[in-house]
């Protein structure tokens, strides 16, 4: 019997469980536990999938099913694509895909099995405005490099239903966008990378996913760049981001949001959106930002960093865009959120924190002095508890106790604050790193920043990720594709 709808009612169990097991973390040989093969059980499988047709392809760079300027339905099929490709023309046009739609095509799959073994062979690819893939109740497996589960480009979509996606090549993202963009929406069901450089989510588009279960194992959990955007609900990450592809960045973490400068993706404000669920974080930091502005916007998210030296946010330089101007501008607007852990801004970056609707962060910001561009605004309702010395250069709180200073001091624009007295200040602005007002008048604060760090996977076309633009500016060359 197929399982197609048990993702919603087991997701409930799995937020319940992921703080307490961390349940889904594998190590290098994958020993999962009998409580991790339980939980993956409770969606699709290969076994799920009743194969009434096979479409198989073994040509380089063609296709087992195309359709194109055409309406086409497929159901309990088995579809099996091995052969190769390079770069661009697979990862940008859907070249060596094993299912490829195009030139307004409308696709719709359902209870079927996809698998492919090539290099640049992804599986289902809508590529081009006006083309839409609906795929539901299907599982997708790649094992090739530079193979990802859905791919979405040139501005395509992408409806997904209670999937199992299984990637485990490098850059090899489940649920990818490249050059172009479009929309990919997708609910329900089970996505897990294994291979370096492949997180479970990486956006040049606007992606949304609800009620589903995503686990990295070597890389981020979510990666956005540029102008682009990722909107979760109700889902479940883990992420244990521990092998590097290249050697910009000296740190790790769950999720990612920068601009590599490969022309890949559009510049301007990014977005990352989530609503409800878990984020657990296996090794590193919780949000990195770099050479890119974005709006991150958390609301009842139930978030846990198991690395006790790992921060929540880190925006700062690192080997992305031209020296100097490539921090990270980050406004962060948490509601009814629990914020554990510290906030870490270089002196060319810049950060907005906005705690309100019951808010609670702990954690310390700039411990080591006064740095980036910080503004903090306290909603009434909202805390913030220290950890350590903060330092920050404008602060709006009402008269009262929504900042326990825990023994410690604050900080605001280097003069110490008073606990329990009012302050009001104003943001900065992101697009430009400049303020749009000046704080709180008087000082500097002591010397401070980080090093830099972030470790954004490679792009399989090897023009992005640890291979995007030196501080130069110049573009990079393409790294061996096998990297």
């Amino acid at each position: 019997m197929k399982k197609h709808k048990k993702a919603k009612i087991f997701l409930a169990c799995i937020l319940a469980a992921v703080m307490i097991s961390g349940m889904c973390a594998c190590s290098a040989q994958d020993n999962r536990t009998s409580q991790e093969t339980e939980e993956a059980a409770s969606y699709l499988t290969k076994e799920d999938i009743t194969v009434g047709e096979t479409i198989s392809n073994d040509a380089d760079g063609e296709h087992a099913i195309e359709v194109s300027a055409e309406e086409a339905e497929y159901s309990s099929i088995g579809v099996t694509k091995t052969g190769n490709a390079d770069g661009d023309e697979a990862d940008f046009y859907g070249e060596n895909s094993a299912i490829f739609a195009t030139e307004k095509g409308i696709l719709t799959i359902t209870d079927s099995l996809i698998e492919t073994n090539g290099q640049h062979a992804n599986a289902v690819f809508s590529y081009g405005e006006g083309t839409t893939v609906n795929i539901s109740d299907s599982v997708i497996e790649t094992q090739g490099n530079c193979s990802g589960g859905l791919m979405t480009t040139g501005g395509g979509k992408m409806n997904a239903e209670n999937l199992t996606i299984n990637t485990s090549g490098n850059s090899s993202a489940a649920i990818r966008s490249d050059r172009g963009g479009g929309t990919v929406n997708v609910s329900e069901g089970y996505y897990k990378t294994t291979g370096t450089g492949s997180p479970v989510v990486y956006s040049t588009a606007d992606i949304t996913v609800s009620d589903s279960y995503m686990e990295s194992t070597a890389s981020q959990v979510i990666v956005v760049e540029g102008k682009n955007s990722v909107t979760l609900n109700n889902d479940t990450l883990t992420a244990d981001n521990n092998t590097k592809n290249g050697d910009k960045s000296d740190y790790y973490q769950a999720v990612m949001i920068y601009q590599s400068m490969s022309g890949d993706a559009a510049e301007g404000t990014s977005s990352f959106t989530a609503n409800g669920g878990s984020i657990t974080n296996k090794n590193g930091d919780i949000f990195f930002v770099n050479n890119t502005a974005t709006e991150i916007s958390l609301s009842g998210v139930e978030i846990s960093n198991e690395d006790a030296d790992g921060v929540f946010l880190r925006a700062e330089a690192a080997g992305w865009g031209n020296e100097g101007s490539n921090g990270g501008k980050v406004n962060m607007t948490a509601s009814g959120q629990v914020i554990n852990g510290d906030m870490l801004v270089d002196d060319i970056s810049v950060l907005n924190l906005y705690l309100k609707a019951n808010s609670a962060f702990t954690g310390a910001i700039n411990s080591n002095g006064q740095s980036g561009d910080v503004y903090v605004e306290i909603e009434d309702g909202s805390t913030w508890t220290l950890t350590a010395d903060s330092y920050v250069s404008g602060l709006t709180v009402s008269e009262g106790s929504a900042i326990d200073l825990n023994g410690y001091k604050l900080y605001v624009d280097g003069k110490e604050y008073s606990s329990g007295s009012a302050s009001t200040g104003e943001a900065f602005d992101i697009s430009t790193g400049n303020s749009s007002g000046n704080g709180t008048p008087d000082g500097n604060g002591g010397p401070g920043g980080n090093p830099p760090d972030g470790e954004p996977p490679e792009k399989p076309d090897g023009s992005g990720g640890p291979g995007g633009n030196p501080p130069s500016g110049e573009p990079p060359e393409k790294p061996d594709n096998n990297n």
